[in-house]
């Protein structure tokens, strides 16, 4: 789902599913990707206790400005959410309310003018990856917030939750939850280059 559709996600899955749901897992309101709701509280509090745990697979795809120097890498910083502006600022470990934030990244592709990345999120944290791309020179296109030149024309941003593996609470299999990529210019170019396989 692109979450900057101006349609509240919450309120329009309670209404397809006729009944109260659970949000469990949310995106970027800019964003797009997958969200994870739950039928009950029961459920949406083991799902909510493997997020804490760290053992929730999510990945992610971004679209930057600048390549990475290294093909694949770690990025570890301690970010501060200033609620006032709704924006994540780098930190020192030593501010008490800084959080240690870390991803996975590995380069999956360019265009003329654009990157492609796959992230893995270690930890979990407020505006996380776009925070952390930027403090490492690679802005996510659209994210003017976090110092992209230009907002894209529905004010999106190029990153997308692609999947996440959870286990489920009931049968406890290990399920995937995919998200199909945005039918966007760039997307669309970067599936028709094969450079990586999207859903």
């Amino acid at each position: 789902m692109q979450a900057n559709s101006g349609i509240d996600f919450h309120h329009m899955v309670n209404a397809y599913a006729k009944r109260p749901l659970f949000l469990v897992h949310r995106i970027d309101q800019p964003a797009s990707g997958v969200v994870l709701v739950a039928r009950n509280a029961k459920a949406a509090a083991a799902f909510s206790e493997q997020f804490v745990a760290g053992t929730v697979s999510r990945i992610y795809y971004a679209v930057v400005s600048q390549r990475p120097d290294d093909d694949e890498g770690d990025l570890v910083h301690h970010l501060v959410h200033d609620k006032k502006v709704n924006k994540t600022r780098l930190s020192n470990d030593q501010d008490d309310q800084a959080k240690r934030c870390e991803l996975h990244y590995k380069y999956a592709g360019s265009s003329d003018t654009y990157h492609l990345l796959e992230i893995q999120l270690q930890t979990g944290r407020h505006h996380q990856i776009r925070a952390q791309l930027a403090a490492a020179g690679m802005v996510i296109k659209g994210d003017v917030k976090y110092g992209a030149r230009r907002s894209n024309k529905d004010r999106s941003i190029h990153l997308h939750g692609a999947s996440l593996t959870i286990q489920h609470p009931v049968t406890h299999e290990t399920i995937t939850i995919e998200a199909p990529w945005p039918d966007e210019v760039l997307w669309n170019y970067f599936r028709s280059q094969r450079q990586i396989t999207p859903v």
